[in-house]
């Protein structure tokens, strides 16, 4: 048996970013996280797009993290 990646794509609608910063910081904490293949975050559209090994972290996790930055992620 192969290892195998159940990998998801969630996309979210970020509230509290105030400049590109924000978009910066919370790309970087997303993709700090362990199971999160890739993010990207932006400030101009208020979104983020997370992909992630469904089997080592999940949405919860994902937005809890962000909240505890100071922002809110909501699942689209």
């Amino acid at each position: 048996m192969g290892d195998t990646t159940l990998e998801k794509i969630v996309r979210f609608k970020v509230e509290g970013m105030g400049c590109d910063g924000c978009a910066s910081n919370i790309q970087k904490a997303l993709r700090s996280l362990p199971g999160v293949i890739s993010a990207s975050v932006s400030f101009a559209s208020k979104k983020a797009e997370v992909a992630f090994d469904a089997d080592a972290v999940d949405v919860n996790a994902l937005v809890t993290a962000i909240d505890n930055l100071g922002y809110k992620m909501i699942p689209e």
